[in-house]
């Protein structure tokens, strides 16, 4: 059941990850540049969480996982602050 859940999270930020950069080559709107990388990271997040924990368990990835969360939040966080509209 964990890794049907996994698997749905992944997809789910996938394919939100693609209608982001969709838009953002409609529109070119700096904000949605950064969303979409931002959710392009999170989806590897997801990626990491579904092989740490289904495909290799005896694997400790939590470092890695963090990391790509963190490194996608914060360039999410870059666009809200420094970029002007």
């Amino acid at each position: 059941m964990a890794a049907v859940i996994y698997s749905l999270c992944a997809i789910t930020s996938a394919v939100c990850a693609w209608l982001l950069v969709r838009a953002y080559l409609g529109t070119s709107s700096r904000l949605l540049l950064w969303s979409s990388i931002c959710f392009v990271g999170l989806t590897l997040n997801n990626v990491a969480l579904w092989l740490d924990k289904i495909v290799l368990p005896q694997t400790d990835l939590t470092i890695l996982r963090t990391s790509i969360g963190l490194l996608a939040t914060l360039v999410l966080l870059y666009g809200l602050i420094w970029e002007e509209s």
